[in-house]
């Protein structure tokens, strides 16, 4: 494949599972099982936080595996909360994202991830429809090796 992922290129963590683990070490009620409008403030707020923290460069690719947009668009979903407009023009991404559809051969509930495969695909295609309106181009990940999916991901970035 054409483009070679660089050691520099950037992960940022996803925040709910970083929630989930650090409320569960400190006992914390932000769990989405337990206080789910805390849990999506704290996701919010970390969500931010990453964003504008990110490094920022023109060599470097910095991926998020979960953005802001997402998280926003949780308590529109849940409560009709209103932030993601406000949210999603004042903090921008790149203008392709990467969608990975829940996979019932990969989906794993476990003790961060307690939600069901139904719940995940509702997410999905909420998130399916949320990103366009928000005007950025969405690619669905093909159900293909992860290397080849991380091919996939720098080859259709290289290719714009």
């Amino acid at each position: 494949m054409g483009v070679e992922w660089k050691s520099r290129d950037a992960v940022i963590e996803e925040h709910g599972r970083r929630i989930v683990q650090e409320q569960t070490r400190t006992g914390g009620q932000a769990l989405p099982w337990l206080d789910m409008t805390a849990f999506l403030r704290g996701a919010i707020d970390l969500a931010l936080d990453n964003h504008a923290n990110a490094p920022r460069s023109n060599t470097q690719w910095v991926f998020f595996d979960r953005g802001l947009i997402d998280a926003a668009a949780a308590p529109q979903a849940l409560d009709g909360t209103t932030i993601l407009d406000t949210i999603a023009q004042s903090h921008r991404y790149h203008s392709r994202i990467f969608l990975a559809p829940p996979w019932p051969e990969i989906y794993v509930q476990d003790e961060e991830r307690r939600h069901s495969m139904d719940e995940a695909r509702a997410e999905f295609e909420r998130l399916q429809r949320t990103y366009p309106a928000l005007g950025y181009a969405v690619s669905r990940l093909p159900k293909i090796r992860v290397a080849q999916r991380a091919d996939f991901v720098l080859d259709t970035l290289a290719s714009r």
